[in-house]
């Protein structure tokens, strides 16, 4: 009895456990976020940010071409874009 007690405790916290290391899309989308908004070649272009399953799409209009090509590089550097 008390190692089926055991063996369902342990059942019901690995799926916590193992979700605290995944990355989220709101995690991401924040990262991105901010940092084309930190940034002064991108900063007044106003993506639009969304985020599915890690993968990132970038909306919007920009001034130059170099605002394109910062915001994609920016985007490519967060940790766990797809």
């Amino acid at each position: 009895m008390r190692a089926l007690s055991l063996l369902l405790i342990l059942c019901l916290m690995v799926p916590l456990l193992v979700a605290q290391g995944t990355p989220t899309d709101d995690r991401i989308f924040d990262d991105v976020r901010r940092k084309l908004a930190n940034d002064a070649d991108v900063r007044g272009a106003g993506f639009d940010v969304t985020v599915k399953n890690g993968v990132v799409t970038l909306k919007g209009q920009v001034h130059t071409k170099k605002a394109i090509e910062k915001a994609e590089k920016i985007a490519k550097k967060i940790k766990d874009v797809v």
